[in-house]
């Protein structure tokens, strides 16, 4: 049913915990829609209409993620606060592929605390200044949302790592995932505090945020929103596992486009959505489309790129050529092997570390001139999987020095403090090889900035002593588990789990021809420029306006409640079959013909028992027993089960195999579509079919008197689904000549003859009721799925081309809320049978009263 309470759906989605300090408002108010302030202290309730046109200002892109693109520090004698852009932050760097009309507000929490006092303050200024609007989260919240839910249960999740010990991994914990939804509220809430939700567009960035959608779509059903997830998306095997699996997927489909790396995360999230939530998804002209009640969701495929400007800008900086001459004096004589991570456990440092070990212990001859340079960055989170790695990493370095190391040489090299931006480009600039050994990690943009590095510029060749007009080269190690692997072809891929296959691909590196590391560092560059952060940015802007472009020719109802929210979008004359509309119009009709499809609109098509209920044959039977009604059930079944099913409905007409054979009533006989000649073709078809159901447990072939069906609902829905798309191809093929049609359906592949449809029933039924002199005054059509879909196109296209007395009254309705032909439609198979028990209460009566007063007549005559 449609939602348009006023119900919180914090308090729905997660009990009590809301027993939490509201965010303090720290902005006045913004003008959202005429005369209507937005109001983030109300319920955030809205009746599908408050997304009229704005006049408020212009379009804005609201870039929303967990931190702000901003370093923030206080003066410990002023006690002022002093905030500075962060030019590392891919946030601020994208706004490069934007307009330059384009106004960005940024939405996010500051990574220092700030007193609640001085919240107020705080947000004023960075609005003004920066254009961003802090979310202050209490700091137990913040503790549970961040260090809780996203780093210790969705990161080590996203990254494959299953809690099967406590030891290892933190079990799911309810109330971390009561924060996480509760954290999304507050950004809601700064969200709502500045969008024109008519003009505006709202990115969402990563996991800490997954469920950011929901609350926005609630508010503003209409609202232009994309979704951009920066970690692996984990296959269905491992996400199954999370509790509260489909509450996520369902929250990110209120996006309208969502973007991941690598065609590997997208398709992950795809088999997730077939298999836990049941949908299917098309490519429609290149682009990847998931039909959510009436909306497409679209998914972008496409990995970040780095700021070339900004590698640029670094490598011409002073202190970069001043380290630059440093290091090549500290390393004069040696080949660098360079890598920068975080300290993880994902990063695969300890992996790399034994592969550089055994590559000096198979290589003697590369002892004394190889050097591993390990940067490690700060760990982004805590906790004793953290420490072990660490001591792990330390170990490894020791050991390795100590053996194979001697008086000015050690073969590893371990920076473990900050280092500035300038001397990263340092390293990567002399390095000969760069290797980056994650066992798991989203995008990793250090090859991308490494390739730039090598490539260089004027004034760090000169640092260099190398001419800027010659030839650059470079090689990279790269571990196929990351989302840059696949975008760098020149890469040498390795699994980081086998040390001794990273220390062969290490050797072939340094070993490498100079000609073929000059090619391969050129193919890399080309790519890399030309698919900088700010084409990432471009790109996923173009195709979200284009995933929005529709919002405003169809109308929009929200149903569910809490996390299951959705919304359901339709056409503007769309509307669900009111009994007391159409009982009126039965009334005053006197020549009716009613076509009722079978499974799905008057059985449940979920039901395990497809014989009727004695309710249904009764209900069919008053109809048919009204001398002004024609009613048929219109079926995919073959005509045997229907004769025996419906034996006790004298006067009920049955289309069978789609129309292929049809019967008035009981007592007539079956008559066959003329169009179908010979079935020549199922000689064919058959062995095609069997050597699909034979390679595919779980599916099974229906033989139809006039058609074949491959069923697979009961496979394994991905493979299912494959083996479906490539039956269907098979039979296209072998089937080229022949006078059939091949069609996909839901769960079933379906061999027929050509123009046997039930749309040519109604054509048939109304043509013989017109030339017969009965043109009908009232026609009802209802069904549920695709083959039903010509019915109702029949109907309109009949009722138009032929020769009425009068135009009929036409209700063609479907079962179910979602995109249709029809003009109606009803929630269940429950209601079907209502509307159709109304409309036969009403004929009983009719023909109670006409009953009557016959006999009156007859005692007074």
């Amino acid at each position: 049913m449609m939602s348009r309470s006023c119900i919180n759906l914090l308090d729905l989605a997660s009990g009590d915990m809301l027993n939490l300090p509201r965010t303090p408002r720290s902005l006045p108010r913004v003008m959202t829609v005429p005369g209507i302030f937005s109001d983030t202290d109300g319920d955030g309730s809205n009746d599908g209409d408050s997304d009229a046109p704005s006049s408020g200002c212009g379009k804005k892109q609201i870039i929303v993620a967990n931190f702000l693109p901003l370093h923030a520090q206080k003066d410990l004698n002023s006690s002022k606060w002093s905030f500075s852009f962060d030019e590392d932050s891919i946030l601020l760097q994208m706004k490069d592929g934007f307009s330059i009309n384009t106004e960005v507000v940024y939405v996010g929490s500051l990574k220092v605390d700030v007193d609640t006092s001085e919240q107020e303050e705080v947000s004023q200024k960075l609005l003004e200044e920066f254009n961003c609007v802090p979310t202050f989260l209490p700091p137990d919240l913040h503790k549970k949302f961040y260090h809780g839910f996203c780093k210790h249960q969705l990161w080590p999740l996203f990254h494959y790592m299953l809690p099967m010990f406590p030891d290892h991994g933190e079990r799911f914990d309810k109330l971390l995932w009561q924060a996480y939804v509760s954290a999304n509220k507050v950004f809601a809430d700064k969200v709502m505090e500045v969008i024109n939700p008519e003009e505006d567009y709202v990115w969402v960035h990563d996991y800490h945020l997954m469920v950011l959608p929901t609350f926005l779509r609630k508010r503003f059903y209409r609202i232009k929103l994309g979704f951009f997830l920066h970690s692996p998306f984990p296959s269905s095997e491992i996400y199954r596992n999370l509790p509260v699996r489909d509450e996520i997927l369902k929250a990110l489909l209120n996006a309208d486009l969502i973007g991941f790396h690598t065609f590997d995360y997208a398709r992950h999230f795809l088999s997730c959505c077939s298999r836990m939530l049941g949908l299917d998804y098309e490519s429609k002209r290149g682009h990847i489309g998931l039909e959510y009640f009436g909306r497409t969701v679209y998914i972008k495929i496409l990995p970040v790129g780095v700021h070339m400007g900004r590698l640029e800008s670094a490598l011409n900086h002073p202190s970069s050529s001043i380290k630059v001459k440093e290091i090549k004096k500290q390393f004069e004589g040696k080949r660098i092997i360079v890598g920068a991570d975080d300290m993880d456990i994902f990063k695969g440092i300890s992996l790399k570390l034994l592969a550089m070990e055994h590559l000096l212990q198979q290589n003697p001859e590369l002892r004394g001139k190889v050097v591993m340079v390990q940067i490690v960055n700060p760990a982004r989170s805590s906790g004793k999987d953290v420490q072990e790695a660490k001591k792990e990493t330390y170990s490894i370095t020791k050991r390795i020095n100590r053996i194979f190391g001697f008086p000015g040489y050690e073969p590893v090299v371990l920076i473990d403090r900050h280092v500035p931006f300038y001397e990263k480009t340092a390293y990567y600039a002399l390095a000969e090889c760069c290797i980056v050994n994650a066992v798991r990690d989203g995008m990793n943009l250090i090859p991308y900035k490494y390739i730039v590095c090598r490539q260089g510029t004027p004034k760090m060749d000169e640092a260099l002593g190398i001419n800027h007009q010659l030839p650059h080269s470079s090689t990279i190690v790269v571990s196929e588990f990351i989302g840059c692997s696949p975008s760098l072809s020149g890469a040498i891929r390795v699994n980081p789990w086998d040390v001794e296959a990273v220390a062969d691909a290490l050797n072939l590196a340094l070993t490498m021809p100079d000609l073929e590391k000059q090619l391969r560092h050129e193919k890399h560059y080309r790519y890399i420029s030309s698919h900088d952060v700010a084409y990432w940015a471009r790109s996923f802007m173009q195709d979200l306006e284009r995933a929005c472009k529709d919002h405003y020719s169809k109308r929009c109802w929200g149903i569910g409640f809490g996390l299951n929210f959705r919304i359901l979008s339709l056409s503007p004359s769309f509307r669900k079959l009111s009994n007391e509309h159409i009982v009126s119009a039965y009334k005053k009709t006197y020549r009716r013909v009613i076509f009722l499809d079978y499974d799905g609109t008057v059985v449940p098509q979920t039901s395990i028992v497809k014989t009727p209920s004695s309710e249904v044959i009764s209900v069919l039977n008053n109809l048919c027993s009204d001398p002004k009604n024609t009613v048929f059930i219109v079926s995919g079944r073959g005509k045997d089960p229907l004769s025996d099913w419906f034996a006790q409905c004298e006067n009920l007409g049955i289309a069978a195999e789609h129309g292929y054979l049809m019967r008035w009533n009981k007592t007539s006989s079956w008559e066959t579509s003329s169009l179908v000649a010979d079935f020549d073709w199922k000689r064919i078809a058959v062995p095609v079919i069997k050597l699909y159901t034979e390679a595919t447990d779980g599916s099974y072939i229906e033989t139809k008197e006039s058609a074949l069906v491959w069923h697979h609902q009961y496979a394994d829905p991905d493979f299912g689904s494959c083996q479906a798309k490539e039956l269907l191809d098979h039979l296209e093929n072998v089937l080229a000549n022949e006078p059939v049609v091949v069609k996909r359906g839901q769960h079933i592949v379906e061999v027929k003859p050509q123009g046997v449809t039930k749309g040519l029933v109604a054509e048939r039924v109304l043509s013989a009721m017109i030339n017969n002199g009965k043109s009908p005054d009232f026609v009802m059509c209802i069904g549920d799925d695709r083959s039903d879909e010509d019915m109702f196109e029949s109907i309109s296209r009949t009722a138009s081309s032929l020769s009425f007395c009068s135009a009929p009254e036409i209700f063609a309705c479907t079962v179910g809320q979602k995109p249709s032909k029809a003009r109606y439609y009803l929630d269940d198979t429950v209601d079907v049978l209502a509307l159709l028990q109304g409309l036969a209460n009403a004929s009983s009566s009719k023909l109670r009263v006409s009953t009557e007063v016959q006999v009156s007549f007859d005692n007074l005559v």
